[in-house]
């Protein structure tokens, strides 16, 4: 069974009560509860963090290689700024894919550009909660068929 950490950032804890318009009532609660069922359905262990610190998402990055397959993240704000994220990523040579419970290219003009995309296996964006489900789904797909390569 594939071990996957979904790591999830700034502001992030505050789901269900922060901008419902734009993120929806979900809570981070019961976003790890749906990722870690639909994980057990086809055959991945989930877990899950969230930190509001740049530091913790990168020390939780480092801490992810050898110990899990892939990493779903949602870096929150950091996506826009952090390149250090970006550096931890392509450091630990784990397939990332990023999320987004918004589409951030039908936002702001500064949560367009993503640090975080150039080293991502892939971006999935805008279907709320369905955004994290996929990610799972697509990630599972890609490390079966990395094994059978």
């Amino acid at each position: 069974m594939h071990k996957v950490l979904i790591l999830n950032g700034p502001n992030l804890n505050l789901l269900g009560t922060r901008q419902p318009e734009v993120y929806g009532r979900t809570t981070l609660k019961m976003l790890e509860e749906t990722c870690v069922s639909h994980g057990a359905k086809i055959g991945l262990d989930v877990s899950h963090q969230q930190s509001n610190h740049e530091g913790a998402l990168i020390d939780a990055i480092h801490a992810a290689k050898g110990n899990q397959d892939g990493i779903v993240l949602n870096a929150g704000a950091y996506t826009h700024t952090s390149i250090a994220l970006m550096d931890a990523i392509a450091s630990v040579g784990l397939p990332v894919v990023e999320v987004h419970l918004s589409n951030i290219h039908a936002r702001e003009a500064f949560r367009h550009k993503s640090y975080i995309a150039p080293v991502a296996l892939g971006q999935i964006c805008g279907f709320g909660l369905h955004s994290y489900v996929m990610a799972l789904d697509g990630l599972l797909a890609h490390l079966q068929n990395e094994g059978a390569a």
